[in-house]
């Protein structure tokens, strides 16, 4: 039995919304007789709801995991006020440690975030606490923020993440990855090769088994429309971003009028207003905008489509691959996937689960709908079931929580203080 501390600024629960990885990993620790602990920033902009902060700690208890949050500045998109929000809670990991830690005294220090700068508070606890040290990455902060984000090296905030980068992957015992391609990156920033571990997004599937919360009666009166006109549906369920290539849909939807295909666009987001105004704009009468619904809605809906769409714009930054919780929604749901990225990987083609095209190329997605509805029943029902038996086979999280509990002991074939 360990003592496990998960340290994640964006850490969500079934409570309080995403980021759901922390939390499965979690429960799954716990479920394996494991004491973990999680703490996490009270604000994040992934998060649907934020806890209530009275003061500068609170600790509470959900599901058998220790919940530890810290308070920090509320911020919308990501100017100044991020920053200081990320700072904040780097700053109060470090004051409040004593507290964080209390009677815990960690055997295994987890720090787990998109940017890199927990790495010092969390190799200081490891350190006086004799605890090993994981650096878990999510993605490659600041080489995101410099190739997405269009920052230059030199930038004082992009110097501080890089210095806390190389830090992390020369002090960390090991380094857990959810990049499959990043190794040799880590590799050139001073990470031996020994400490590698590539551990993907997952799934809980007895979520999905015993899921029967009925999608909201808007979204069912739209989809029940939608059958009776004997339409196609093709579904996109999520962020409405920039970078997620919505307009892909609409520019296929103007391509595909008079073709019976209903394209349904379900969440919110930054580009939902601009999206909307183009399809107006478009006179376009086959797509639908729906509001989020709720996670235990999510997979009655994905089933009641025939094809679901996932892209996002090109980037050199996906060259080390992806592992977008969407696309494991997607899979488990057992339908066709229609996926517009190009990257170092591509779960959809390994599984045969559905079509890859080119991201942002309406004409490429229009011909991938094509074929999919030239199809038979059958045909596709087996395309989608090759999805969800891949995913059930390679990202379920109880299989994902042991193979990190495997790396923490250092040996995937004989862990036994872990296991």
């Amino acid at each position: 039995m360990a003592k496990l501390l998960l340290i994640n600024h964006y850490a969500g629960s079934r409570l309080h919304g995403m980021e759901y990885r922390p939390y499965y990993l979690a429960r799954e620790f716990v479920r394996l007789g494991h004491h973990t602990t999680i703490t996490a920033a009270s604000v994040s902009h992934v998060r649907a709801v934020s806890p209530t902060m009275k003061s500068a700690v609170k600790e509470e208890e959900i599901d058998g995991i220790r919940y530890v949050w810290l308070k920090t500045l509320a911020y919308k998109g990501n100017g100044v006020r991020r920053v200081i929000n990320m700072l904040t809670f780097v700053a109060r990991l470090l004051i409040h440690r004593s507290q964080l830690v209390g009677a815990f005294r960690p055997d295994v220090v987890i720090a787990s975030s998109t940017y890199p700068l927990d790495i010092v508070p969390a190799a200081v606890i490891s350190r006086e606490h004799g605890a090993r040290l994981v650096f878990e990455v999510h993605d490659l902060w600041p080489l995101s923020v410099i190739e997405v984000g269009g920052l230059s090296k030199w930038h004082p905030f992009v110097i501080l993440l890089q210095l806390a980068e190389d830090f992390a992957y020369r002090r960390a015992d090991r380094v857990v990855s959810l990049l499959p391609g990043a190794k040799t990156y880590m590799l050139e920033h001073g990470m031996a090769a020994h400490k590698f571990e590539h551990i993907p997004n997952g799934i809980d599937v007895a979520e999905w088994e015993t899921n029967e919360v009925c999608v909201p009666r808007e979204h069912e009166a739209r989809i029940e429309k939608l059958r009776r006109e004997g339409r196609f549906c093709v579904a996109y369920v999520g962020a409405h971003g920039f970078v997620n290539a919505l307009d892909t849909i609409l520019n296929a939807a103007q391509l595909m009028r008079e073709e019976g295909v209903g394209f349904v666009l379900v969440g919110q987001g930054t580009e939902r207003d601009a999206l909307q105004a183009k399809a107006r704009e478009l006179g376009l009468t086959d797509v639908w905008f729906l509001p989020s619904i709720p996670k235990a809605s999510v997979p009655g809906l994905l089933r009641s489509m025939d094809a679901l769409f996932i892209g996002l714009r090109r980037s050199a930054i996906f060259r080390f691959g992806i592992s977008p919780n969407k696309l494991m929604d997607y899979m488990m749901a057992g339908k066709p996937i229609l996926q517009a990225i190009e990257a170092g990987n591509d779960m959809v083609a390994e599984s045969g689960c559905g079509v890859t095209i080119p991201p942002e190329n309406p004409e490429a997605l229009v011909e991938a709908i094509r074929s999919l509805m030239s199809m038979t029943p059958s045909e596709r029902e087996a395309m989608g079931r090759r999805g969800r038996e891949y995913v059930m086979a390679h990202h379920d999280y109880r299989l994902l929580a042991r193979r990190f509990l495997d790396v923490l002991e250092g040996d995937r074939e004989q862990s036994t203080h872990l296991q």
